[in-house]
C-alpha cells in the first residue's frame, strides 16, 4: 500500500494529532469512538506521529471531546432530520462517517483546498448522505454563499476557534447565524489560561502553530449576534466519560478541576440561534 507523505505545517499540521488520538482510541478494548476510519487513514500516512505527543490519556481526551460534539450533532439531527451540517475546518476528521447521517441530511465539509484534496485521497466517500465539500479557509469571504440557506443548520467546528483571532471568530459566527433561519453552533474553545500555556501542548509546539483567541465567559458571545443563546458549556475536565481514562488520567482531571485557573482551560460550547 502506498503511503501518503504529509507536508503540512502550522495549524494544519495539528489536525494529525486529533486524527492520531482517535485512531489510538479505536484500538482500545474500551474505545470511546470506535473510529476505524481514522485508524485506516493513519495507516496510510507517512508521518512521525510521535511529534503529536498524543498517547494514552490524551488520546482518550481527544475521543471524549469529539464524542461530545458528535452527540450534540446527533441530537440536532434527530429534531431536524433534513438539516444542513456545516463542518468547518474539517481537516481529516471522520465525523460524517461516525455519525452516518440519513440521506435527508445535507453535509458540507469545509477546509483549505489542499486539505480537501488530502481528505479525498485518505478517507472513503461517505455513503447514504448528500455530501459536499468546499475548498476554502473559513476566514475568506464568499465561501458561505456557496451553502444553500434553505434549512436549519448546525455548524460544528472542532480545533478551530483557538487558531482564530477574536475578530475572525466574531465575523464567522455572525456570518453563519445571519445566513441560516435557525440552528446550532457547536465548538470547543481554550480559556485565556490555555492560550498562555500553549507551548506546553506538544502538537501545537512541534507544528510551529500559534493559538490566539481564548474564551473565559461563554455568555459574552451572546451579544455577537441577534438571538444567539448559550445552551451548554462543558469543561474539558468534566466531559462525560472520564471513567475511560486510565487511573492516572482520572486523578489528573480531578486535580485540575479543583484549580480555578486550570479547570477552565478548555470547554465545549453549544449555542442556539
Amino acid at each position: 500500500m502506498d503511503r501518503e507523505k504529509i507536508t503540512l505545517t502550522g495549524a494544519q499540521e495539528t489536525m494529525l494529532a486529533t486524527l492520531y488520538g482517535r485512531a489510538l482510541d479505536s484500538r482500545s478494548p474500551r474505545s470511546v469512538l470506535h473510529d476505524d476510519e481514522a485508524a485506516r487513514a493513519v495507516r496510510r500516512i507517512d508521518y512521525d506521529f510521535r511529534k503529536t505527543g498524543v498517547k494514552g490519556a490524551s488520546a482518550v481526551g481527544v475521543a471524549l471531546r469529539a464524542r461530545q460534539l458528535d452527540d450534540w450533532t446527533r441530537e440536532f439531527l434527530a429534531d431536524q432530520p433534513s438539516a444542513t451540517v456545516l463542518h468547518l475546518a474539517c481537516g481529516l476528521d471522520t465525523r460524517v462517517h461516525r455519525i452516518a447521517p440519513p440521506p435527508s441530511v445535507r453535509w458540507i465539509d469545509v477546509d483549505f483546498p489542499e486539505v480537501i484534496e488530502l481528505r479525498g485521497r485518505l478517507l472513503s466517500e461517505p455513503d447514504g448522505v448528500d455530501y459536499r465539500v468546499i475548498g476554502s479557509s473559513v476566514t475568506e469571504e464568499g465561501w458561505l454563499e456557496q451553502v444553500p440557506a434553505d434549512r436549519p443548520t448546525v455548524a460544528v467546528f472542532e480545533g478551530l476557534s483557538m487558531y482564530l483571532r477574536e475578530g475572525e471568530a466574531r465575523r464567522l459566527i455572525q456570518g453563519v447565524t445571519a445566513r441560516f433561519p435557525s440552528g446550532r453552533l457547536l465548538f470547543d474553545v481554550y480559556g485565556s489560561a490555555g492560550i498562555r500555556l500553549q507551548k506546553w501542548v506538544p502538537a501545537v509546539r512541534n507544528a510551529g502553530a500559534t493559538l490566539h483567541w481564548g474564551v473565559d465567559d461563554p455568555q459574552a458571545l451572546e451579544s455577537w449576534a441577534p438571538g444567539l443563546t448559550l445552551l451548554d458549556s462543558v469543561r474539558s475536565v468534566e466531559v462525560p466519560g472520564l471513567d475511560h481514562l486510565p487511573p492516572s488520567g482520572r486523578l489528573g482531571m480531578r486535580l485540575l478541576a479543583r484549580i480555578p485557573v486550570m479547570r477552565d482551560v478548555g470547554r465545549m460550547l453549544r449555542y442556539g440561534f
